[in-house]
């Protein structure tokens, strides 16, 4: 026997998969995602709504009389400010200042925004980070320049092909595979002076801190299949940098 929702149920349904989605594909954590949805619902009355979530989906009961709904999540980045905007949105809902069409327009506003920082904003933020990281791992000053310069390379270089092709352990292959062999080049010109010192904070804004933390707290939190999911996808990360880095080894 089919179940028909009623608009306002509909409604709400609609609200907590958006805000779940968003949430997942801005970076959050697997266990907040799932927090924020039921709070949205019990915010109307629903108190008994049911969640599974992992990075690559949403599954959302409303109620246990209810059938559960099912969102496919594609693609991943990290934009904090996304994440913020729900939790504001989830709380207004929570204090009833908004409705739930109030709310709906709210997301899709955040869902369609764009990035808060334009590519060339994060690949000069990735340059000047570079350089600072390989002073940090005790590069000498002359360091400075060619971490910026192999650090802001690779970024751009890890941004043009993962647009290029959809699959991100190319594309930081590719972009450590150029750090290495930009770095090489610099130190044999007698630009820079540490090469092990530029390669390690070149490769910095490559690493994937915040998934390994996301994967940490997932883990504590009872999230077995987000935790594995993610650490995996880290590994994965870390594994494409050490192996564009190995190559450049092993031809010079």
């Amino acid at each position: 026997m089919e179940i028909k929702l009623e608009q306002p149920t509909h409604d709400v349904i609609s609200v907590c998969l958006l805000a779940g989605q968003i949430m997942l594909q801005s970076g959050a954590e697997t266990y907040r995602v799932e927090d924020t949805m039921s709070r949205i619902a019990a915010s109307f009355g629903f108190n008994n709504s049911n969640s599974y979530v992992t990075p690559t989906g949403i599954i959302f009961q409303l109620d246990r009389a209810g059938s559960a709904q099912l969102i496919q999540i594609v693609k991943r980045t990290t934009d904090l400010r996304k994440v913020v905007a729900v939790n504001g949105i989830s709380r207004q809902l929570s204090s009833g200042e908004i409705s739930v069409m109030e709310a709906l327009t709210m997301l899709h506003q955040v869902d369609i925004e764009a990035h808060a920082f334009s590519i060339g904003f994060q690949i000069m933020a990735a340059s000047i980070a570079s350089g600072c990281f390989t002073i940090m791992f005790q590069g000498g000053w002359l360091d400075f320049i060619p971490g910026m310069i192999c650090g802001g390379l690779g970024y751009s270089a890890f941004v043009y092909f993962h647009r290029l092709v959809k699959v991100k352990f190319f594309a930081e292959l590719v972009a450590a595979f150029l750090i290495g062999i930009v770095s090489f080049i610099l130190t044999s010109a007698g630009i820079g002076q540490s090469l092990d010192k530029i390669i390690i904070g070149s490769v910095m804004p490559l690493v994937p801190g915040l998934l390994i933390t996301n994967a940490v707290r997932d883990l504590m939190a009872g999230h077995l299949v987000s935790g594995l999911s993610r650490g995996a996808e880290a590994f994965l990360t870390a594994f494409a940098i050490g192996t564009g880095i190995a190559v450049v080894f092993t031809i010079f």
